[in-house]
């Protein structure tokens, strides 16, 4: 851990739900060291982050877990990605180093220079990544001993158009995809999330994004820790982009209805991991 004030806040919820719903890209705020290292002028980092930003997504959550009839817990990042992207691996692993968009980035969603190509970020990832990743470790296995299960639902936006940094852009964007992982996302969970965003004109999944957020402590090992990324596209609820919010803001408040399922789910497991039926 460091000194550094923590960049992040876990909004409680109810104490018996285990439902989280982890707001990472709403933020655009830099701190000026941070900001010291970007090569881009003012109006260009402005730009930047009209494009970077899910922007009113923590609103968004906010609205979900107000018309939750449990109220969801929430991991909400305070700060731009464009610090460091707390939902990247940390190394190699990352296949968007490829476009210089690991979990420190050096380049621009329009594959522009952000930051030098030598630039050593393991400063970042000490001072930001690593205490946020450890935070949401925590608050997972929190639920876990409070209630013998977590979900983890991902709250993200979209823009209609593929930008350039997308390593597969040219799939189908639909207006809301459902992002999967073949172990963490159970049935319950997925047909619960296609009913509550069935109005808002067309669900895809796993395009133009996929997979979940799971620590990685928890990853492909823990049962009872189950995870959906959701992705709106920003055109139903916002000006794009980076413009205001639109009358489509409510549209996530569906996400409570989706985080429902976990009570559901929790008939396909036992207490604390011991697997009932397989999710397939």
């Amino acid at each position: 851990m460091t000194d550094t004030a923590p960049s992040f806040r876990l909004h409680p919820g109810a104490p018996d739900s285990p439902v989280i719903l982890h707001v990472p890209h709403s933020s655009r705020v830099i701190p000026e060291d941070v900001r010291a290292g970007i090569l881009l002028d003012d109006r260009e980092l402005g730009v930047e982050s009209d494009h970077i930003t899910d922007a009113h997504t923590a609103e968004l959550a906010e609205a979900a877990a107000q018309a939750a009839g449990r109220t969801p817990w929430r991991f909400v990042n305070g700060l731009s990605r464009l610090v460091v992207d707390p939902e990247r691996f940390p190394d190699e692993r990352e296949e968007m180093l490829a476009a210089g968009m690991g979990a420190v980035y050096t380049r621009t969603t329009h594959r522009e220079i952000l930051r030098p190509a030598d630039f050593d970020g393991q400063a970042l990832i000490e001072r930001y990544f690593r205490p946020y990743a450890e935070a949401m470790t925590a608050a997972v296995t929190e639920r876990l001993d409070a209630v013998g299960r977590a979900v983890v639902i991902d709250v993200h936006s979209y823009p209609t158009k593929a930008l350039p940094y997308e390593l597969h852009g040219d799939g189908p964007r639909p207006p809301v995809c459902l992002g999967t992982d073949s172990f963490h996302t159970p049935p319950a969970l997925l047909d619960a999330a296609r009913e509550a965003f069935a109005g808002f004109g067309g669900i895809g999944l796993d395009s133009p994004f996929a997979g979940t957020y799971v620590p990685l402590r928890y990853y492909g090992t823990a049962v009872n820790v189950g995870a959906l990324m959701v992705e709106i596209r920003r055109d139903l609820y916002m000006e794009e982009p980076g413009g205001p919010a639109g009358p489509g803001l409510d549209a996530l408040a569906g996400v409570a209805t989706a985080s429902g399922a976990y009570e559901v789910m929790s008939d396909h497991l036992g207490v604390r991991g011991e697997r009932v039926r397989k999710w397939t």
